[in-house]
């Protein structure tokens, strides 16, 4: 690895991307950005790109491209747009990806990230879930290291580390149950999308809040535990914990269990990956326990939130189930942000889609985004039968 270790930052604009370039912004010494990406916000990228001054700057939206060129002439920063210059960017070759593209959107990139044989920090966890065993074998083949960056796997990554995974009894995900966690289901039905994008502890983005709020987002991380920590479905479990202190617990066979703790701040998982396997100073506040006072657990509830049996079943049936789920869960949320659709119907969308749509399990990418229109597709026309939300 070089002197100054370079950088890619997949997802620039998005609140990953930011918080890890607020960690390179306190350490730029220690590091070189080459690539930076960006879905449509053409402005912001080439904010960042002036300031970071990476080889080259993209957006996936080719329409978005003449602002980016304008924002960036003069420089010496390389404009381009679209998925082909995404793969560019991707095959650049840096010491570090972070690949935080939300959505499959992302999978191509990281991908190809994967596939040059460096270091990958996964904040995207829809690629696992959708191509877990795709992506798995691309690192076996590649010799590339993925590093999870959600705030659950990355504490499980530092509670094993030392640890041999043989040894593990039982892994914790824990959840802080999201804004819903004590509504009924007649309270639920009636929640709007300003509600559940506003999330009691984390500073997220909309797709995300949402499925922190129905709970997809903690059954998306039990498909991603699986495939990242593979010691059986059997010993994954999660736990709502409201105060998300505890960002997840390993317990051995000898009945100890390791937690690992800090403040709800993305940069903290961030800086683990970022500096691996030495660690970065952070200016993150500091975890008060005395302050906090006390830390609760409860059992979730299936009913109230079904996203995590739908995930558990997806994952025990294997094959194209959880690129099913994610696909009509990624539909079914855009649906419910745009008034289109109720709060609980996103459930209720995923689950008819996994039962209606079965194909065989994906053998490559081409296939698996075949599979993931269908999907869609799939879910769209169940959703033109529901009654509007609005």
């Amino acid at each position: 690895m070089s002197e100054q270790p370079t950088l890619s930052i997949f997802g620039a604009t998005g609140s990953v991307g930011l918080s890890t370039l607020d960690l390179v912004r306190q350490h730029r010494d220690k590091y070189r950005v080459v690539a930076l990406t960006a879905n449509g916000n053409a402005a912001e990228l080439a904010k960042l790109a002036t300031e970071f001054e990476p080889e080259i700057a993209v957006v996936a939206d080719e329409a978005a491209y003449p602002t980016l060129k304008d924002a960036l002439a003069g420089t010496m920063i390389k404009a381009a747009a679209g998925p082909s210059a995404l793969i560019e960017a991707a095959q650049m070759g840096a010491d570090w990806t972070m690949a935080a593209i939300v959505g499959c959107a992302g999978l191509p990139p990281t991908m190809a990230a994967i596939e040059a044989g460096k270091t990958v920090a996964l904040a995207n966890k829809e690629a696992l879930v959708s191509a877990g065993d795709l992506m798995m074998a691309a690192v076996e083949r590649s010799g590339a290291t993925l590093l999870p960056v959600d705030s659950e796997h990355n504490a499980i990554f530092q509670c094993l580390a030392g640890g041999r995974i043989d040894q593990v009894r039982k892994i914790t995900l824990t959840a802080s149950g999201g804004p819903f966690r004590t509504f009924s289901l007649d309270q639920m039905r009636a929640v709007t999308p300003a509600q559940a994008v506003a999330h009691p502890n984390w500073d997220m983005g909309a797709k995300i809040s949402v499925d922190s709020a129905t709970m997809f987002n903690k059954g998306l991380e039990l498909i991603e535990a699986h495939h990242l920590f593979p010691v059986g479905l059997d010993k994954l479990d999660i736990v709502v914990h409201p105060q998300s202190v505890i960002h997840s617990m390993v317990e051995y066979v000898d009945r100890s269990t390791l937690a690992q703790l800090g403040s709800p701040d993305m940069r903290i998982p961030i800086a683990s990956t970022l500096a691996w396997p030495e660690r970065l100073e952070t200016n993150c506040e500091p975890l008060d326990l005395a302050r906090i006072s006390k830390l609760e657990f409860e059992v979730p509830d299936m009913v109230r939130f079904p996203a995590l049996r739908l995930a558990r079943a997806a994952a025990e049936q294997g094959d194209a189930a959880p690129a099913i789920l994610n696909a009509a869960n990624e539909v079914a949320v855009a649906a419910f942000l745009k008034g289109q659709i109720g709060f609980l119907d996103i459930a209720n969308v995923v689950s008819s889609t996994l039962d209606g749509y079965s194909p065989n399990a994906p053998h490559s990418l081409d296939h698996l985004f075949s599979i993931d229109a269908a999907a869609r597709a799939y879910a769209k026309g169940l959703m033109e039968k529901l009654p509007h939300a609005a």
